[in-house]
């Protein structure tokens, strides 16, 4: 019997436990390390991808999957007539979503593609939501607006340690990633329903911790008193004492909840750099 398929990219922060209870499809990035490409999920782990970055003489450059990957993809989830729904990762930052499209307009299936306008595990929240209402029989338009529900609802906050792969990537002018890192500023990046926001600047960890305890921590507690928190995941680029502390806060608030912990995807590793990490939940 057919059925709607979900197909994400390899950013999603989805575990390989959650792939396949969910028959999820991903759709793999690659990523350039000293002049040797890896595939995201296939030649290159997460954990391998953090060791590579610490010793690569330059920043890694990732690449969006071809578009002769989805078209295919699409064609084989949908020969038995079965409808696809693709959630790629957010179009500000890649391309990959800009290239689903395009390939559902050239495959033979019948395919919807989301704009996440989020990644790791964020994207992960609107996958598994989508693959469970899919078991469950739902229509594709229902699953489309209980996905943005869960967009809609979703927070990330990113910590950022280092600025050195921020300002490599042209993200940031030299001058003022220099003058940053001299100074031990850290960084906290907010971004909600697609927005992106620097929400706080402050030097050393401790501003970091701060900003967590005054501002994140008393949020969640404010939205349980009038919803459920669904989902939490923490991923970080190479484990530090700081995002441990920050797991077991944020477990004391919510404690009937598993915070689902993993070393972030290469897209976001590669930007965020040595020691980043982003705390992610959603609500309803």
């Amino acid at each position: 019997m057919s059925k709607i398929k979900i197909v994400t990219d390899s950013t999603a922060g989805l575990t390989d436990e959650e792939i396949t209870e969910y028959d999820i499809n991903i759709i793999p990035l690659s990523v350039m390390i000293d002049d040797t490409v890896y595939t995201e999920r296939e030649t290159i782990t997460n954990e391998e991808f953090y060791e590579k970055m610490k010793t690569a003489k330059g920043l890694p450059k990732t690449s969006q999957p071809p578009l002769g990957k989805f078209i295919n993809k699409f064609d084989e989830l949908g020969a038995d007539g079965s409808e696809i729904l693709s959630i790629n990762l957010d179009s500000k930052i890649s391309g990959t979503y800009k290239t689903a499209c395009e390939a559902a307009n050239l495959s033979k299936s019948n395919v919807k593609v989301i704009d996440s306008l989020t990644t790791d595990r964020s994207l992960a929240f609107q996958v598994i939501k989508a693959a469970e209402m899919s078991k469950q029989g739902k229509s594709i338009n229902e699953i489309i607006k209980s996905v943005d529900e869960v967009r809609k609802n979703t927070k990330l906050y990113m910590g950022i340690l280092n600025l050195d792969n921020i300002v490599k990537g042209g993200r940031l002018k030299p001058w003022a990633g220099a003058i940053s890192n001299l100074l031990n500023i850290k960084v906290i990046v907010k971004l909600v329903n697609g927005e992106i926001t620097v929400d706080s600047k402050g030097r050393g960890l401790k501003s970091i911790h701060k900003y967590f305890t005054q501002h994140v921590y008393p949020e969640m507690q404010e939205i349980l008193k009038h919803k459920n928190i669904k989902s939490i995941g923490i991923s970080y680029v190479g484990s530090t004492d700081l995002t441990n502390k920050i797991k077991d806060e944020v477990q004391a608030i919510c404690p009937n909840i598993q915070v689902v912990m993993r070393e972030t995807v290469p897209i976001i590793a590669t930007y965020g750099g040595l020691g980043a990490f982003a705390l992610m939940y959603y609500s309803e």
